[in-house]
């Protein structure tokens, strides 16, 4: 057999397992949180597809169980961050503050549902009815019935919480307080909170192995990540990473073997071992990689660049970047459909 038709061969072969891949996320939202806006990227060709108007301050997003709806948080709160007095910035546009439903069908924004103050993250429970929604300045966890916006619990967590996840049972709910330096655990039917951990300095966001025995908190400014016995609800151990490393947020690869994170402004997204931190790998994904999303099979990673307006697309084999592709301004939060690492 001469190379040309080898190559066709084993170019048939691929093409069917490449569209498989490729599915398993074909779609990525991103939240772009100084132009208000989401981006919406077809991954089979890396381009941005559509761009949808918000309102102010997108920041985390979720998608529906049965993807038909994307659920972002608005605020009003003026944008600050590293080396920004506050005392400056001007009030906060409360009327602003809510979730924003995007129709993902239509690529339209529905409705928004009010009532939690400074919304920054949240996660969606098992059968799509509620959303559990970080609010920044009330400190505390707000619960909202999808179906009419009705708030069903305040829950305090500690103050600037943040990360909100779901495990992946659906049972309960993982909240992070940047400032107690914790994780508040919530029952997700009683709406109450059945543990609190103590974690390191900071934490940002949590992220669960995909069969729910561990979960893992990335502490920005202790350089380290807390390893959770999610079904206990203990912390085990800490894995210390590079100093100045920044954890913002993280992925588990479908093993269960490798943390995947973004740094901020240490510029990287890490490939670390879950057992003993160890860097497995490492690239330089862009101006403060913040958000991020790994696709069903672990191959490919999309981090969002806040400063340079772009979202990296990295391939977890070799930890190499692919591309960079642009959003709009300040990309904050990425989602990928299907979701599956964002649990």
């Amino acid at each position: 057999m001469n190379g040309i038709r080898r190559g066709f061969l084993i170019g048939a072969l691929l093409l069917p397992a490449l569209a498989a891949r490729a599915a398993e996320c074909d779609t990525v939202y991103v939240s772009n949180e100084a132009s208000g806006d989401l981006s919406i990227i077809d991954a089979r060709t890396a381009r941005v597809a559509a761009t949808i108007p918000l309102g102010k301050r997108p920041r985390g997003l979720r998608l529906a169980p049965d993807g038909r709806s994307l659920y972002v948080a608005l605020s009003g709160s003026p944008l600050g961050g590293p080396g920004v007095d506050e005392s400056k910035l001007p009030p906060a546009d409360k009327a602003a503050d809510g979730i924003g439903v995007v129709d993902i069908a239509s690529r339209r924004l529905v409705r928004t549902l009010r009532g939690v103050s400074d919304p920054e993250q949240l996660a969606v429970s098992a059968d799509g009815r509620l959303l559990f929604v970080a609010s920044e300045d009330r400190a505390e966890l707000v619960v909202l019935a999808v179906a009419d916006g009705a708030i069903r619990a305040h829950v305090p967590v500690g103050t600037e919480p943040e990360g909100v996840n779901l495990a992946p049972d659906g049972k309960v709910v993982y909240v992070t307080s940047e400032g107690e330096h914790r994780v508040t655990v919530i029952d997700t039917r009683s709406l109450q909170p059945v543990a609190r951990i103590e974690v390191g300095l900071r934490p940002r966001s949590t992220a669960f192995a995909r069969d729910g025995s561990r979960a893992y908190v990335m502490n920005e400014a202790g350089s380290d990540v807390t390893v959770v016995d999610a079904r206990k609800h203990e912390a085990l151990r800490t894995l210390t990473l590079a100093a100045g490393s920044l954890p913002m947020s993280g992925a588990v690869s479908p093993d269960g073997s490798v943390l995947f994170l973004s740094t901020g402004r240490a510029h990287q997204v890490l490939a670390v071992s879950v057992d003993s931190g160890a860097l497995r790998g490492s690239v330089e994904s862009g101006a403060r990689p913040w958000g991020i999303a790994l696709n069903a099979d672990g191959t490919r990673l999309y981090a969002a660049n806040g400063p340079s307006n772009d979202v990296a697309v990295i391939d977890t084999a070799g930890m190499k970047l692919r591309t960079r592709i642009t959003v709009g301004e300040k990309p904050w939060g990425v989602a990928c459909r299907p979701e599956t690492q964002s649990r």
